[in-house]
């Protein structure tokens, strides 16, 4: 056997186990029903969180796996609302379409602006992905006539999941929906990058001039995972729309692209689970610390996330994992 067959094989093992669940994965997922029979007054904030976990494994897709830096993924985010919420307000409620419509229309506007994307690195990238976000921010406050403007689209009005399921004020339905969108988002995401395409991502990620020589076309793949992202952020701006009934110029703000990147750097980019403890962590701690004093809320978010990058650069998750290394 040649070293390349033996690299190569190697290579095929460790991928079939990374695509094992492990005791710990499931007992996560076992715990996520906890809040249907422990705290259901907190269903509403659970079915947000799974909406911003969403997202952030969107995010992370690119950030984390591939090395997009980007600074304005709001921008798919809100369109996938936007897309969700204009086809209920034109008599189509029924919400798995709409849910695959507006990630779809999120993935082919994903497509088309890859071609830009894989085009620059760096700083120029983190200005691009910016300049597109705020872009899209004010063609949609202008657009008033379609959006409604700083009012919001007026109008949203979701049916029942399969004629039964109705979205109730208490959010059993919306969390229900949000946590199986989610679940479903992760399986798909862990196939793809505990595959050969995730372990080409990781090549150009941590090595980009080197890809060329090895006959990889990195551009095609950044485009691909891009698209996928795009897609995948777009269904989470339909969930939002769709649980909330309620689309505002918010989904496409500055601030959601600057939150979703605080998410996956308190819980650790190119883990996927990272952007799942992320996100918990961020809006727990934003839903208390509101309460607590409104105005200055983001001052701890500072300090939290000044500690983690400071004692721990890989995130809340990386340092569990050491941890639990240490102990076996």
């Amino acid at each position: 056997m040649t070293d390349a067959t033996a690299a190569s094989s190697e290579s095929f093992r460790w991928l079939q186990r990374r695509r094992r669940f492990s005791v710990y994965e499931i007992a996560f997922w076992l715990a996520t029903v906890v809040p249907f029979f422990v705290f259901p007054t907190y269903l509403t904030l659970a079915s947000q969180i799974a909406i911003a976990a969403l997202f952030a494994i969107s995010v992370d897709l690119i950030l984390g796996y591939a090395g997009i830096i980007t600074l304005g993924h709001a921008m798919l985010f809100g369109i996938g609302a936007y897309t969700a919420g204009l086809i209920s307000k034109a008599g189509w409620g029924e919400p798995l379409t709409g849910l695959l419509l507006a990630g779809g229309f999120a993935g082919l506007v994903g497509f088309v602006v890859s071609f830009i994307i894989v085009r620059v690195r760096h700083l120029a990238l983190i200005m691009i992905t910016l300049g597109l976000g705020l872009l899209s921010y004010e063609l949609a406050n202008a657009m008033e006539w379609l959006t409604g403007g700083t009012d919001g689209l007026q109008g949203v009005d979701i049916w029942p999941i399969f004629g039964t399921f109705k979205f109730d004020l208490w959010g059993y339905t919306a969390y229900g929906y949000a946590l199986i969108v989610l679940f479903i988002g992760l399986l798909l995401s862990r196939k793809l990058v505990h595959s050969a395409f995730g372990l080409s991502l990781r090549g150009i990620r941590e090595n980009l001039k080197r890809m060329p020589a090895i006959g990889s076309n990195y551009r095609g793949h950044l485009q691909k995972i891009y698209t996928i992202s795009a897609a995948m952020a777009g269904v989470a701006g339909a969930l939002l729309a769709q649980t909330t009934s309620t689309v505002s110029l918010d989904t496409l703000s500055f601030q959601r692209s600057a939150d979703v990147v605080v998410m996956l750097i308190l819980g650790g980019t190119g883990r996927l689970y990272g952007a799942i403890v992320g996100a918990i962590i961020f809006m727990v701690a934003r839903d208390q610390l509101a309460d607590m004093n409104p105005q200055y809320w983001y001052f701890w978010i500072g300090l939290l996330l000044m500690f983690v990058v400071l004692v721990t650069p890989d995130g809340i998750l990386g340092a569990l994992s050491r941890l639990a290394r240490i102990r076996e």
